[in-house]
Formats: C-alpha cells, sequence, structure tokens
C-alpha cells in the first residue's frame, strides 16, 4: 500500500477498535483532512478519489456509529484497503498481531509523525515514500548482493515483507534512506514537560498495571514511571506483551510525544529502550522509514542498524582522492552512516550532500559517455548551398526570428559535420519549431535520402503532415522540395492499402518523408536509407521507441523537439548528452494573450467574452479539474457543467466534450471536430492535447485553476493565440480566497514559458520537466534538481574525470566506472533523451 493509503488503515483500525467513537485521532477524524490531502496527492493519487475520501472524513463527525463505519467502508473501497470490510461492524474489537518492541505499529505513531513532520526542525527531511531505485554498488564486494537473509535477525518472514519495499539484497537496505528523523536527542526532565511537545526522558519504572475498560473491553497497559523531579504515565492500547518486557525498577530512555488524558501528561505508544543497551530509537536524533504492512519502525530500524553498521565500511570508496578533497565531500562509507543514523544534524547535511553529489556525479559521467559514444559515430555529411538556402527562406510569408536563425545555423552545422546530429529543438508554444525542423528535412531529402517525423498522436501527427506538405510540397511551387506522392502520413487509421503502398515506398525509395505516430517504429516498416529523424513531443515517448526508430537507418541525424520551457540547471542535468538549441522568442506580429484572474462570482463577464467571439466566427476552450461531480461538491466537472452550459448560458451554441475516460479514437475524433469548426466551444478536463493547433480559438477559460501547475497552466495557454488575433486566458479560482493563488499571480504577470518554468522549478519540484525520461533519473532519491549549486559543482568534476579519462581506464578511475555501469543502464539500450 502506498504511504497515505496505508495511515488511513491503521487510523480505521484504531477507530474499529474505539467503536466509531472518533477518538482514533486526536481532535477527531475531521483532523486528518488536509495533511492527509498534501500525502495523498504526494503518493499520485487521482485528485477526484482525493477529494471524494476529504468529504467523508469532514462528514465523519456527525455520522452516527453505522453512518461512520459506513462512511469507512466507503473509503476503504475508493483507496482499495484490503481487510477493510472488516472494520465494518460497530463494538467489533480487532485484535492487531503484535511483535516484541513492536510499539510504534498504531495509529497514534502515524499521528504522531504527522506532527513531527510538520515541525521545521533544522535536519528534517520529506521524501516520498515508495520502492527505492536500484542504486550504484560503487565496486562493493559480492556479499551486498546477498540475500537480506544474511542479516542477523531477518527470516524468511521479515524478508518477504522487505521485498514489498523493493528490498530484496542488503545493498537495496543501506541505499534505503529515511524519509525524515526525528530528534530525541535533548534529554528533559519529567518536571519540565510541556503539552505537545516531543523529548527523550530517561525515567525508571515506578509500577505497571494492565485495565479493561467496560465500554469495549480494550486492554490497556499503564506505566507509571519517574525520574524523581516528577512521575509521568506511559499508555499502550491492546499490547499484553508489555507486561512480560516492562519490569518494575527498570530503567528506561523513552521517547515521544507528550499528550493529555484526564488532565493528566501522558505519553501514548512511546519508544523506549533499556538504557544499559545500545541506544538506537531513543535519546537521539532517530530515522523513520517508510514502512508496509505488518512492519513496524522499531523493528526496521533495528535491522537497517544492523546492516549500516555491518556492511556501509564494506563499500569502497568510488570517488578519486582529489575529489574528494577539492570538493570537500564525506567518504562513502561515513555518510551512507551518518544518513541512517547521524550523530548530529551537521553530519546528517554532509552525508545528504555527498551521497547527492554522487547521484547528480554519476548521471553527468553517464551523459558525457552516451555524447561521447554517439559524437564517435560517422553519419552522412549533408552540405547545402547558400544560394538555394536564402531561395528556401525567402519563399515563406514571414521573417524568421533571431531565435530560429541561430537553431537554423546549429542544425546546418550538425548535417554538415560528419557525425550523426543529437539536438534538442526547445521553444515555447508558438515559437515556430516546425518551420526549423522542415528545413533540416529539406537539407536531407534535396540529396535524395529519407526523413521521418514522429508525433504522440495522430490528430498532430495529421497536423504535422498538413504543415510540412504546405512547406515542402507546395503544388504551386515548381521548385518544391518534394512531390506531393513523396510525403506521406502512416497513422493507426490508415487504410490497410494505403498502408502496404506506404510500406512499399519507404522500402524502395520512393518516399521520401513520413510522417506518423509509434506506427513508424513497427517492425513492417523498412527505409531504404533513412537518414534524419524528427521527434515531437520527445517527452512522450521512451527510450526503446526514440532507439526503435533510429535504428531504422545507419546513424541518422536526430532531432528533438519539446514545447515545454525547461530550466537552465534542468537543462544541464536531463539533456547533458544532448547539443541544445533554444527559441525563445515569438514571431512577429503574434499578439500576447491577455491573461486574467476572475472571482468566481463573476463568471457571466466570461460568458459574455465567448460569445462575442463566437460571433465573431472564433472558438473557446473550457478546462475543468474533475471529470465528473464526485462527494466534492464545490468542485465543478467537465460532464455536469457541459450539461448545465448548454442548457442554462450557451444553449444556441455547439458544444463538445473532451475527457480521460473517452477512448482514444473517441478523443480524436472530439478534437478533429473542433479543429474543423463543428463545435463552437469545447469542454475538456487535463487531457487536452499539447501542441494542438486550433488557430480560431481565443479563449481558453480554466475553472478551478488554483488545482493546476504552472506548467499546465503555461501548456492550455499556449492553445489560444496562434494568429494574429487577440486572444484571451480567464483562470478562476475555486474560491475567492484562491484568486490571490502565486501560480495564477505569476500567469496573470507574464507570458514567458522560461520565466515561469523557473518559478515552476522553485514551487513544485522538477517531476513537471522530466516526462518520461528513464535511466539514472529513477535513481534520484537525494539529489535535489533545483540546486543549481551542486549540480554545476557535480558536473565540473565529472567533465574534468570524461576530459581526462573517457573510457574510465585509469587505475584510480576503476572502482568509478564499476560504480557508473551499476548507476547507468548499457549501452545497449539506447538513448535516454
Amino acid at each position: 500500500m502506498q504511504y497515505s493509503t496505508d495511515k488511513l488503515y491503521k487510523i480505521f483500525k484504531l477507530e474499529a477498535e474505539f467503536s466509531y467513537s472518533n477518538k482514533a485521532v486526536v481532535g477527531g477524524l475531521e483532523k486528518l483532512t488536509e495533511s492527509w490531502k498534501g500525502e495523498a496527492r504526494a503518493d499520485g493519487m487521482d485528485e477526484d478519489i482525493i477529494q471524494q475520501v476529504a468529504t467523508l472524513l469532514n462528514r465523519y463527525p456527525q455520522l452516527d456509529k453505522t453512518g461512520r463505519a459506513q462512511a469507512l467502508k466507503e473509503i476503504g473501497e475508493k483507496l482499495d484497503i484490503p481487510g477493510i470490510k472488516h472494520l465494518t461492524k460497530p463494538k467489533t474489537e480487532i485484535k492487531t498481531p503484535v511483535k516484541a518492541h513492536s510499539t510504534h505499529n498504531t495509529a497514534f505513531e502515524n499521528e504522531n509523525n504527522k506532527a513531527r513532520s510538520s515541525r521545521k526542525s533544522r535536519g528534517s527531511t520529506q521524501k516520498r515514500p515508495g520502492p527505492p531505485a536500484s542504486m550504484p554498488r560503487m565496486g562493493a564486494p559480492d556479499t551486498l548482493d546477498s540475500s537480506t537473509t544474511l542479516v542477523r535477525g531477518i527470516g524468511q518472514k521479515q524478508s518477504e515483507l522487505l521485498a514489498k519495499l523493493g528490498l530484496t539484497t542488503i545493498e537495496d537496505m543501506i541505499y534505503y534512506f529515511p524519509r525524515r528523523y526525528d530528534d530525541y536527542s535533548e534529554l528533559k526532565l519529567i518536571k519540565d514537560l510541556k503539552y505537545g511537545e516531543e523529548v527523550t526522558l530517561i525515567a525508571w519504572v515506578k509500577n505497571i498495571k494492565q485495565f479493561t475498560t467496560r465500554k469495549n473491553n480494550r486492554k490497556i497497559i499503564r506505566v507509571l514511571v519517574t525520574d524523581d523531579t516528577a512521575s509521568i504515565q506511559l499508555m499502550w492500547f491492546n499490547q499484553e506483551y508489555l507486561l512480560r518486557q516492562i519490569e518494575k525498577n527498570m530503567f528506561l530512555s523513552i521517547s515521544g510525544k507528550i499528550e493529555q488524558y484526564m488532565g493528566k501528561l501522558v505519553m501514548y505508544h512511546p519508544d523506549y529502550e533499556q538504557i544499559d543497551k545500545e541506544q538506537i530509537n531513543t535519546k537521539r536524533i532517530v530515522p523513520v522509514y517508510s514502512l508496509t504492512a505488518r512492519l513496524s519502525q522499531r523493528w526496521l530500524r533495528r535491522a537497517m542498524y544492523n546492516v549500516v553498521n555491518n556492511w556501509a565500511p564494506k563499500v569502497p570508496e568510488f570517488m578519486t582522492e582529489y575529489i574528494l578533497e577539492d570538493a570537500d565531500l564525506m567518504d562513502i562509507s561515513t555518510a551512507l552512516k551518518e544518513i541512517h543514523f547521524p550523530d548530529s544534524f551537521s553530519n546528517l547535511k554532509k552525508a545528504r550532500y555527498r551521497l547527492a553529489f554522487d547521484e547528480i556525479f554519476l548521471l553527468q559521467l553517464g551523459v558525457l559517455r552516451q555524447k561521447h559514444d554517439w559524437t564517435q559515430q560517422e553519419a552522412r555529411s549533408f552540405k547545402v548551398e547558400n544560394d538555394w538556402l536564402l531561395n528556401w527562406i525567402g519563399k515563406l510569408a514571414f521573417k524568421l526570428t533571431g531565435a530560429q536563425e541561430r537553431a537554423l545555423a546549429d542544425i546546418l552545422q550538425d548535417l554538415a559535420s560528419g557525425h550523426p546530429m543529437n539536438r534538442l529543438l526547445q521553444g515555447d508554444v508558438g515559437s515556430g519549431k516546425t518551420v526549423i525542423a522542415a528545413l533540416g528535412v529539406s537539407i536531407v531529402v534535396k540529396k535524395g535520402a529519407q526523413a521521418a517525423f514522429m508525433a504522440p498522436t495522430s490528430i498532430l501527427a495529421e497536423q504535422h503532415y498538413t504543415n510540412l506538405k504546405e512547406l515542402l510540397a507546395n503544388t504551386n511551387d515548381e521548385h518544391a522540395v518534394l512531390q506531393d506522392n513523396e510525403i506521406r502520413l502512416l497513422i493507426g487509421d490508415t487504410p490497410a492499402q494505403e498502408r502496404e503502398e506506404i510500406l512499399a515506398g519507404l522500402a524502395n525509395g520512393t518516399i521520401k518523408l513520413v510522417i506518423g505516430t509509434h506506427a513508424l517504429i513497427e517492425d513492417p516498416v523498412l527505409f531504404k536509407d533513412l537518414q534524419i529523424v524528427i521527434v515531437d513531443e520527445q517527452h512522450r515517448f521512451g527510450v526503446s521507441q526514440r532507439a526503435s526508430l533510429r535504428n531504422k537507418g545507419n546513424n541518422p541525424h536526430l532531432l528533438v523537439m519539446t514545447a515545454t520551457p525547461i530550466p537552465r540547471s534542468l537543462a544541464l542535468t536531463i539533456y547533458g548528452d544532448l547539443d541544445l538549441s533554444v527559441m525563445d522568442e515569438m514571431p512577429v506580429g503574434r499578439k500576447p494573450v491577455e491573461t486574467h484572474i476572475l472571482y468566481p462570482n463573476e463568471r457571466e463577464r466570461v460568458y459574455t467574452l465567448i460569445r462575442a467571439q463566437v460571433e465573431k466566427g472564433r472558438q473557446a476552450f473550457i478546462i475543468y479539474p474533475l471529470v465528473e461531480q464526485g462527494e466534492n461538491e464545490e468542485a465543478l466537472a467537465a460532464v455536469e457543467e457541459r450539461a448545465r452550459l448548454q442548457s442554462e448560458i450557451f444553449s444556441n451554441l455547439r458544444m463538445g466534450l473532451l475527457h480521460g475516460r473517452l477512448r482514444p479514437d473517441q478523443k480524436e475524433m472530439v478534437m478533429r471536430k473542433f479543429r474543423d469548426g463543428e463545435f463552437d466551444i469545447l469542454v475538456s478536463t487535463s487531457v487536452i492535447e499539447v501542441g494542438v493547433d486550433i488557430p480560431n480559438a481565443t479563449v481558453m477559460l480554466i475553472e478551478g485553476a488554483n488545482r493546476f501547475g504552472l506548467a499546465q497552466l503555461h501548456q492550455f495557454r499556449g492553445r489560444v493565440g496562434r494568429d494574429a488575433g487577440q486572444s484571451y486566458c480567464i483562470l478562476i479560482p475555486e474560491t475567492s480566497d484562491s484568486a490571490e493563488n502565486e501560480r495564477l499571480l505569476a500567469m496573470e504577470n507574464t507570458n514567458d514559458g522560461f520565466v515561469l518554468a523557473e518559478y515552476d522549478l522553485k514551487q513544485r519540484g522538477p517531476g513537471e520537466f522530466l516526462g518520461t525520461r528513464q535511466s539514472g533519473f529513477a535513481n534520484l532519491r537525494l539529489a535535489n534538481l533545483t540546486d543549481v549549486h551542486l549540480i554545476e559543482k557535480a558536473r565540473k568534476y565529472a567533465k574534468q574525470v570524461f576530459d581526462n579519462d573517457p573510457e574510465l581506464l585509469a587505475p584510480e578511475h576503476k572502482l568509478m566506472q564499476d560504480a557508473l555501469n551499476h548507476f547507468w543502464p548499457s549501452k545497449e539500450e539506447g538513448d535516454i533523451s
């Protein structure tokens, strides 16, 4: 189960034990709502489901016991929580299986963890829970590949539970870093304790008793401890085994949160250890790991302690002494110890920095190696006559921007170099990337070779086919680069007979340019002489798909394009293996899209705008965050709103509906009808295609705009303003308070996608920009791709190493080569870009 789901399961389990009295969480289950929503979003849960669960949690206090049981059952079914059916009858006691010292595996731990996670303490860190990625072995001995059962205290059953976390070897455990830390290093006297504190104290057991509640026959273990300054009660529910483990006069180190019960201070389910034992759960900075069902924090912490102590010293250092000293890095063995069980927050910071540096360093080595390997290949050289090029450009209906001219110069140099082009053409929506790609294609096909242009969807492929045919095979131009039958479209809907004609034409070379979807990479497609490959919206394709297309030629030139502006720090890292051309200018005469934030009660203003634009023959988009109305009545949804708008607001206009639950062919049909003018208004969710060109659309209305990320909002806005007319983007948040949302204000203040990208990177992290990139990026669990200083520093040293020893054959680089090969995929797996 995901962290957010597992958390609810444990709380619901305790709530059932409390007979649905709304006491499993201090303040009631409704107090969970806001923090849980954030955790669920971090787990990637669907926003519709999150809102439905939040509504049920908020209504929980108003329900009777039967209604509460039913509400928890309904949440369990929505989240597919195993075992939830057993929690649906009031007054049913659920006995939780326990293991020695598993005192943390309760809802109280989760509630405490929630409070701890909100604490902005120095050194505290939050990482999204989930299975760890494969991490570098760093030339470590074979024992690191051994099963977790080799670790003292881990049997077959525990090994199977660890496997659910992705931990199957000792190496996996070493690189399974804590998701945060609790600071129990400062001891306090009992007399000085205050409600809400998280503390560690030393005390001896005055007495230990067990009570059984009359109401639901619950077993309560109460331990009274004292340090001679005062006393405090420790309480556990249904954990009778503690009667055998805690004895009178035993000295304990105790850590936990101070709560109140009947006006007195208490600690519910605290961590404890006998003080004559080595303390790893108390009296220190304590690691907190992501868990799975039936695995307690205490047990996993002990197992990790054994692993780190025994095996971290055996991980050899792969970084050279020069880099360690010059970059001021902690050695690898110490870093691995300190990141799990830090002696201080200063050491924790140094350990995290060293391991994050390793990730970026190895990532940079990988992209440099890939770039080096590719530039060593030979490719056909395509040189262009200057007179021909000027004549071609002169026939365009517009003047190239400075950015387009610079990108074209880069591509001309690549095509003439004798080495395969490997370039990313990065430009904001509407910056004119297709024209530059067409010029590259024309240079190649003019020499008799072939070109392939791959788009992620049929409708985008059709759009490119129309544009490229106009640019390269215009029947009114006797000097056109291509004849009409030399450029063809190959998509999933292409009729069988036409498909056979295209396949034959590609095989014998009579077809010079084919535009299509993933159909281009299927086995029957063979080229006689493929020399250039263009990939549009490259983040939508995986590594193997791009490699398959390129393998259909002999080291063809590759140009990949993206409409997503990417901040410099990310470009250095994500696309370090590619040469980069940036198009940051808009065509002359293109008017910026006017962007405005309106309050929810001002909708009639934008409805009036839409009517006026439709009367002028224009079209409009209306975007909603949800497909259908769920439990959350505040969130507007596309299906219901489209019906309401059609009947109440735009009864005389033609409205289409597009959302993610439609089949791919249904989506394309709706988009075609809108493109062809059969709809005046298209109501859609966020599935609206990036890159679809509807020049006639001039209004983009985004409802619930505060729910979308900045990159999404900017892409939505890019669907309008595609011609010289004035276009409008209207942002309506869910509530008036949300109108001051920083993302919305940023949208209103600038149309520059690169400025917005930098802002989005700082606010939301790099996930928006990674797309489907694979390989080394799955291994980044500590490195922050917004840390430009770290990226540039690691890249500097990686480049130094690579410039001096590109094959890493020097003796001092042997362990570094092992680490790189373990961290990075084999060369045979194709490009990462």
